[in-house]
């Protein structure tokens, strides 16, 4: 019997056993890792990572730099709550604490003209709206679609976000999940974020170059990267 069973796990194709990684790193053919010291801290190291394939192991692209996450650490995204171990906190609105889990990035923004595919230049009016009553909760629009009554952050208007991504964040009204998750720049005198993740100017310019065709974002604290060590690049464990 234990033959037959070591046959079968042998005959298992790698494409099946990527998809025990989590969506949606087991697909994904870049990664950009923000790793910090425990959920607590504000201060990360981000590093870019590649492989051709999804059954081929991750090599890193460029050296790490150091990143800024939430005022307050880390809480783990609603989405990945399941991960959690030990009371460790689930992020909620207004927490100050960047979301712990897997996300696609989305489109690069930014204040300035640019020939980056699917850029969103930031005008007067552009709007995240961030108030969970609304439909448009987590979304980018115009105040002109949501109205003046409707709570959102005015992008054009804050200095961080000259350059920067949007993160596809999975969130959930009902529970107040957390919205309007960005990697921006990382401005002199600031100590931490709103929830988003920050690095200083060059390396979100190299991230939107690189996120080009799609890239994953891995948010995690170092206690956690063992929960993940089969899907993540061993140079993290």
């Amino acid at each position: 019997m234990r033959a037959i069973l070591l046959l079968l796990i042998l005959l298992v194709p790698l494409p099946a056993l990527a998809q025990s990684c989590p969506a949606p790193l087991a697909g994904a053919r870049k990664l950009v890792l923000v790793t910090a010291l425990d959920m607590a801290s504000a201060n990360a190291t981000l590093q870019r990572f590649n492989r051709p394939t999804p059954q081929a192991p991750w090599k890193a692209d460029g050296g790490p730099v150091a990143a800024l996450v939430g005022h307050n650490g880390m809480g783990w995204a609603h989405a990945f709550r399941a991960y959690a171990k030990d009371r460790e906190p689930i992020k909620v609105d207004g927490d100050k604490k960047a979301p712990a889990g897997f996300y696609r990035i989305g489109r690069p923004f930014g204040f300035q003209p640019s020939r980056l595919r699917d850029y969103l230049r930031l005008a007067e009016g552009t709007v995240c709206v961030d108030d969970p009553h609304a439909r448009a909760y987590n979304t980018i629009t115009s105040r002109a679609k949501v109205g003046n009554r409707v709570h959102g952050e005015n992008m054009s208007r804050v200095p961080d976000y000259a350059h920067g991504l949007v993160v596809d964040y999975p969130t959930d009204a009902k529970a107040r999940a957390g919205s309007c998750i960005f990697i921006h720049a990382w401005l002199p005198g600031k100590t931490g974020t709103a929830g988003c993740v920050a690095v200083r100017t060059p390396a979100v310019l190299k991230l939107q170059d690189f996120a080009q065709g799609g890239a994953v974002l891995a948010v995690l604290p170092k206690q956690a990267l063992d929960r993940f060590k089969e899907c993540l690049p061993q140079a993290a464990n």
